[in-house]
């Protein structure tokens, strides 16, 4: 195996442990136990430790996750059936992962916000990214700009509230009633387009 597959693994493991159990409660060792890797890896790969792991998985695990969502989005010709289908698989994929996996960089940022700026900076990033990337989207079918970043903040919030509150009852609920509230919002500013 070569560098770049440790690296890989290292990298791998870090996203899945730190999503499911936070910054804090997840250490090096456990990195490189998960990974298959030797501890030493860890600080050869990543030299600022642990910081830069984590700051390293919510960069990368940000990109990807904000790929998916807009996959999902993508997936039906109908804006609102998309946000509803958006939502729905996350519900549905929550509760195969026996809610232990929800949104990469939620609990980074929860956890992290206020006690670790180069984290908070990473995650606010990610966040602006995602909201950038969803604009634009609702901007296909919503030409205010103003309107097409509201609702693209507005399903970044309703997905990450939804997260937290399916996670903590164990029940998929919550994520579809987001993207229930989702799709009312965006029919709401799709009419209101057309009055226009």
């Amino acid at each position: 195996m070569g560098q770049s597959d440790t690296r890989t693994r290292i990298q791998g493991a870090a996203a899945v442990l730190f999503r499911r159990y936070g910054y804090a409660a997840t250490g090096l060792k456990r990195i490189a136990a998960e990974a298959g890797a030797p501890f030493g890896s860890i600080y050869h790969f990543f030299p600022g430790g642990k910081q830069q792991v984590a700051e390293q998985m919510i960069r990368t695990s940000g990109t990807e996750y904000g790929r998916m969502v807009l996959a999902l989005l993508d997936s039906t010709p109908d804006p609102v059936e998309s946000v509803v289908h958006a939502f729905d698989a996350a519900a549905k994929d929550l509760a195969a992962a026996d809610y232990a996996d929800a949104c990469p960089i939620g609990t980074m940022a929860l956890e992290t916000a206020s006690s670790n700026e180069v984290l908070r900076v990473a995650t606010a990033e990610v966040f602006e990214e995602w909201v950038g990337t969803a604009t634009r989207w609702f901007g296909r079918w919503v030409a205010e700009p103003g309107t097409a970043r509201s609702l693209a903040c507005s399903m970044v919030m309703m997905l990450e509230g939804a997260f937290m509150l399916s996670r903590a009852g164990r029940d998929p609920e919550p994520l579809r009633v987001a993207g229930r509230s989702m799709a009312d919002l965006l029919r709401t500013a799709l009419a209101q387009a057309d009055e226009d």
